[in-house]
């Protein structure tokens, strides 16, 4: 074992967390304007599919330079993970987020995503790599959903909306990605972390396809500026790159921390709207998002674990630098 190990995993950590509450925190936003301009399944199955080849293009290339075949092996036990994944955490999950955007507002979607920051430990309790939910994190995560409710507090028309059929259907949504999540945690596969995220994304991304068409959207296509910009960052930032760091914090933190990112991500997209649409933000949503931030903290923050547990084997570092999917000792 290097003494630079743990730094070096530190920081992987940071980063990974980094991108996707700042890219997914902005992603409401974006693809708000994109549905604005573009069919709502049209713009989704674009997104994954184009962002699916475009991953899996990079993740060949990479292993073809390591030695590695051009067309990796995908076992039964892969295909059926694949297919699963990316029919809950794409198809139902990403499919019915596009589709309430039409009906509520950016920041209410974001609002309502912090429901998978519960679904995601409780189902974390099961599953080959169930892990227990400590009284520290128990407090973290409670924290962070008084903060969220704290922003979503003086949004009368937030509540209003609330009531309505889209944001039931939302909070499916929801619900279909923290199973995503778990099963994605879960899963061994012989395929390296990007070949499996570009994978599921494509799965998803043709599934939305298939309604794409079957629905009629594809005649009401039309080249807008406005929506095709939301479609190129949302396929590049969110679809290639967040969902990528995603992947890999998935099998290398706890169900609790990984759920963190829907009580910043509300935050991030409310700062986005005063800064950007010029929003009201009201002391309330200050507070709130100050207090969210010493609950994601309280829940992330490092702590003192056995040597068993903590020690990385250089061999354990060499599959984490080369992007493989086996799971480390849970932490």
């Amino acid at each position: 074992m290097t003494v630079t190990a743990p730094n070096a995993r530190r920081t992987k950590l940071v980063v990974a967390f980094a991108i996707i509450y700042l890219v997914w925190g902005s992603t409401y936003l974006v693809t708000k304007i994109g549905v604005g301009h573009l069919p709502p399944l049209t713009f989704a199955a674009a997104r994954f599919v184009s962002g699916g080849l475009l991953l899996l293009g990079v993740a060949r290339r990479l292993a073809v330079r390591r030695g590695q075949a051009l067309w990796p092996t995908i076992t039964l036990v892969d295909a059926r993970a694949l297919l699963a994944i990316g029919f809950f955490g794409v198809f139902v999950a990403n499919g019915i987020g596009v589709w309430g955007l039409q009906y509520i507002p950016s920041n209410l979607a974001a609002l309502l995503n912090v429901s998978a920051s519960f679904w995601i430990p409780l189902l974390g309790l099961f599953g080959a790599r169930a892990t227990s939910i400590s009284l520290r994190i128990g407090v973290g995560l409670v924290i962070g959903f008084a903060g969220t409710m704290l922003i979503a507090w003086p949004s009368n028309d937030a509540a209003a909306a609330a009531l309505g059929w889209p944001t039931l259907i939302v909070l499916i949504g929801c619900f279909s990605w923290s199973v995503g999540t778990i099963l994605q945690r879960n899963q061994q596969s012989s395929l390296d972390l990007m070949t499996f995220t570009a994978l599921q994304m494509l799965c998803g991304g043709l599934l939305l396809s298939c309604v794409m068409w079957l629905s009629g959207e594809p005649a009401r296509w039309h080249w807008d500026a406005s929506g095709l910009a939301a479609l190129a960052y949302m396929t590049i930032m969110s679809s290639c790159i967040a969902y990528t760091a995603y992947a890999w914090l998935s099998v290398n933190v706890t169900p609790a921390q990984l759920s963190t990112y829907g009580f910043v991500n509300p935050a991030i997209a409310l700062l986005l709207g005063w800064w950007i649409l010029d929003e009201t933000l009201g002391p309330l949503q200050m507070v709130g998002t100050l207090v969210i931030l010493g609950g994601t903290l309280l829940v992330n923050w490092p702590r003192p674990a056995p040597a068993a547990i903590t020690a990385i084997t250089e061999a354990d570092e060499a599959k984490l630098s080369s992007a493989k999917r086996a799971a480390p000792p849970a932490t």
